[in-house]
Order: C-alpha cells, then structure tokens, then sequence
C-alpha cells in the first residue's frame, strides 16, 4: 500500500483500501503484535480500511523498549497516527487495547483533532469500576497463570521456556500500563461507544462492561458474543459484521 505513515515501524496495513471510506485503528491486547489483525480485511468490506497498532517491544519492534505507562503511549501515538486521520476513522481495542483507545480518543480530544465515527472496546472491564490489573506485579509464576487462566495464548509457548522468556517482559510491561493508569475523573466523549463481552469471560464479563456507557454523552451498545475473553472465530466474524454496519450505514 502507498500512503504517508503506513507499514512505519508503528502501523500495519495488510490490505491495499487507499479509496476506504473509514479507517479502522486497531489495538492488540497486551503482549499481541499487530498480526493478530493480519486477516481482519478479509471480514471486512472493501469500504473500512482496517490499520493495525505496532507497539514496541515485539516482533520487528522487539529491540525497542516497551512503554510502561499510558500518558507517554497516547501521546506518541497521537503524535503517529493523527497524520492518518485526513478521512472519517474508528477504533477498536481489545483487552489492553481497549483502555490505550480509551486514553487516545482522550489526548486526541485534549488536542483539538477529530474525533473517530465510533470507539468499538472489546473484553474489557470499564474503566470506572478500578478493576485491579493481575500479572504485572506479580513473580513469573504468577504472571504465566494469569496467562493460562485467560486463555488465547498458544499452547507451545509455554512448552517453550526461551520463548516465554522473551515474550514475558513485552506482557508485564502492556500489563503495567493499565494497571498503573490512574481513572480520572474527565469529561465523558461525545463518541458512541459499542462495548463487545464474552459470555463466559470471567475477567470482563458482559456486566463488567456495561458501565463502558458512563464513557460517553452519545449512544452506547453492549453486543455479548459466545466465548470467553478471546471469542472463537465464528464471533469475531459476527463482531466484524456489527462493525461495518455501524461504520457504513
């Protein structure tokens, strides 16, 4: 794909949609790379053009050191990515990715910049009931147990202890941003909010989610998909259905 800012070292566009009519940012949960949204344009149509957030600290970002706190995040990514917002664009985060949303729609409303068509959060508790964020001060053993507990994870990296080894320190630090962002008392946005919860997910259940409603002045949506906190891929087609429907029509 052509186009300033995309495939930097923070985006990823795994399909060609330069004539999109909305720009779909997506965020990974902690610990996931932007390839966990490699086939998302295949789920979506041709008029959403759906752009992945690289973090670093993993993958081809691996020797940068990740960021441990939300303010320097949010604002570096504003700084990145308000380039690309030149076209009416949407958010999407899930589990971790759904908070740094959350806080970039913040900075981005702070800084006078447009606002997205929508913010889409996924497996997320909200943020006003100051759910503790397990893992991420906790020994290894600890850490890892959250991660099994979870689910989603790949059953060979923990058969693998160099691999956990590298992919640990990237997890805690994800971890360590929300678990330390503090939950100011702001202005809720002017952006509809739809909220997307695991039937079954013990870590962000649909009641967990429903007060991502107190996050906004305009319209919210709680959509419950079947699963846990990562949905089976049926739902996640389902999930992609609902949001383009809400950002094209």
């Amino acid at each position: 794909m052509t186009g300033v800012g995309f495939n930097s070292a923070w985006t990823r566009s795994y399909a060609g949609r330069a004539d999109a009519a909305v720009r779909l940012f997506c965020f990974p949960h902690a610990g996931a790379s932007a390839s966990i949204f490699r086939t998302w344009h295949t789920g979506l149509p041709e008029g959403i053009e759906p752009v992945a957030i690289q973090l670093p600290g993993r993958d081809d970002r691996f020797d940068e050191p990740p960021y441990e706190h939300m303010t320097p995040l949010v604002a570096d990514l504003a700084d990145v990515l308000s380039p690309l917002m030149d076209k009416p664009y949407a958010c999407y985060g899930f589990s971790m990715g759904a908070r740094v949303a959350l806080a970039l729609v913040h900075e981005l409303r702070d800084r006078g910049l447009l606002a997205p068509r929508r913010l889409f959060v996924a497996s997320s508790a909200a943020p006003v009931l100051r759910q503790p964020v397990r893992g991420w001060d906790e020994p290894e053993e600890g850490l890892v147990a959250y991660l099994r507990e979870l689910g989603g994870t790949p059953p060979g990296l923990f058969d693998n202890p160099s691999l956990l080894e590298l992919f640990l320190p990237s997890l805690r630090a994800d971890l360590r941003v929300v678990g330390t962002c503090p939950i100011a008392e702001t202005v809720p946005l002017d952006v509809p909010i739809r909220a997307f919860a695991g039937e079954t997910d013990v870590e962000a259940p649909p009641a967990r989610m429903r007060d991502w409603a107190r996050e906004t002045n305009t319209e919210f949506e709680l959509t419950i998909l079947a699963g846990s906190h990562f949905f089976p891929e049926a739902e996640t087609v389902r999930m992609m259905e609902i949001i383009s429907a809400d950002l094209l029509t």
